[in-house]
């Protein structure tokens, strides 16, 4: 029988009738620089490639070389204004619930305003997507399920997603929600195998949820080397060199194969880069191929 690639290159639809988002999608944790210009080309880049998903939060901006809470917001919204027919382009997503030094505030007293902030930052009047970034663990998540419908009949957000819960946080927002909780946004890569083991990506396949899977690339540690076991990273060269690519090709293919159906979220701010991203599309990875990077990962044989 032939063993036929598992890397998936179609459209993720985010919950019932909702948008279809392309199986890439453009993170803006690094989007620092105050350049509307090269901002706007970077977006465009994104938007022509596929990356119809533009992911933000209201805290981008304190690292990666920013000044200030709130600045990568301001970054979108900047573009957008010169530039308001891309907004239509996109599925706009956004995220709240991080307020450094608390740290963590899901109130619903503050929810109401870290929305209403950033669709001042954004210049938009609706946020397509809106996710809890981290969960605040002494909120209620009957007041969270309140709120977040209250936000969704005023038309200030469409959808709404989960950001670094664990499976029982997200049922227990589920539980008591009225609309359904359309994607969760772990961290997810070949070196960090974690919603694979903890039964998030289970409970999304469940659900019908879009994982968004955050730093692909391990935060550069993958093209590096750096910290990462040597095994991995042998497997992922011989990968490369069989496939005609590179590292990160391989590692976006790894994700692009589960059968969750990730989007996988990049964040460069080269151009060319965003551009090459869908030459993940073109691998082979096949289950012998996935799973010699599981035990690659792991360090431990499979059982």
């Amino acid at each position: 029988m032939m063993n036929t690639s598992l890397v998936n290159r179609e459209p993720r639809q985010l919950g019932p009738g909702g948008p279809t988002v392309g199986a890439f999608g453009y993170g803006t944790w690094r989007l620092t620089a105050d350049d509307v210009a090269a901002n706007q080309h970077i977006l465009e880049t994104a938007l022509d490639t596929g990356m119809n998903l533009i992911d933000t939060a209201d805290v981008y901006g304190l690292d990666h070389g920013g000044t200030g809470f709130g600045q990568n917001e301001e970054r979108i919204g900047n573009v957008l204004v010169a530039a308001p027919h891309l907004r239509e382009r996109m599925v706009l997503a956004t995220k709240g619930g991080i307020m450094p030094p608390i740290p963590y505030d899901s109130s619903p007293e503050y929810i109401r305003s870290a929305i209403d902030a950033s669709l001042r930052r954004l210049r938009v009047e609706h946020i397509d997507l809106w996710q809890i970034h981290r969960p605040d663990m002494f909120t209620h998540p009957a007041e969270l399920a309140e709120v977040l419908e209250e936000q969704r009949i005023a038309g200030k957000i469409g959808m709404v997603g989960v950001s670094n819960f664990t499976v029982d946080q997200y049922d227990a927002l589920a539980a008591h929600l009225d609309m359904p909780i359309v994607s969760t946004q772990p961290e997810f890569s070949v070196a960090t195998l974690v919603p694979m083991r903890d039964g998030m990506l289970d409970r999304a396949m469940r659900d019908g949820v879009v994982p968004l899977a955050w730093s692909p690339l391990a935060g550069g540690r993958l093209i590096s080397g750096e910290d990462v076991r040597p095994e991995l990273i042998s497997v992922i060269d011989e990968l490369a060199e069989r496939e005609n690519t590179d590292r990160a090709t391989i590692a976006y293919a790894f994700i692009l194969a589960h059968p969750s159906r990730p989007v996988t979220l990049i964040g460069t701010q080269t151009p060319a880069r965003i551009a090459d991203a869908p030459k993940a599309f073109d691998v082979h990875l096949d289950r012998t191929d996935v799973y010699r990077i599981v035990v690659a990962s792991e360090g431990v044989p499979l059982p």
